[in-house]
């Protein structure tokens, strides 16, 4: 049953999102930021009541922090010259060049 639950937030806020691009488009790049996919992560392992887990998954978090910075760098520099879908997949790549680097990076060198 917890699961339905999240999986309900996370619904709601994608229509929340759909609803309000009807309307502007400050708000739909704004409400991501609110941490919809980090509480859900966090209610998970909470749930087992290891407060170090909970403490390595909010460090976990907030070493993708870079990585989101990228992806909207990319997808705004880029949308420009390519269209919408490349500039998300050039963001995606450099979401995910810099998530290598940040959880693997260390143990390469």
């Amino acid at each position: 049953m917890d699961i339905i639950w999240k999986g309900i937030l996370g619904g709601l806020l994608t229509a929340l999102i759909a609803w309000l691009s009807k309307r502007g488009n400050t708000l739909p790049g704004i409400l991501p930021l609110f941490p919809t996919f980090a509480i859900i992560a966090l209610l998970i392992v909470g749930a087992k009541g290891d407060s170090a887990g909970f403490r390595e998954a909010c460090m976990a978090g907030a070493k993708t922090i870079p990585a989101y910075l990228a992806f909207l760098g990319i997808c705004y520099l880029t949308v420009g010259t390519f269209d919408y879908r490349l500039a998300l997949l050039a963001g995606v790549t450099a979401w995910l060049f810099i998530i290598l680097i940040a959880f693997f990076g260390p143990r390469w060198i």
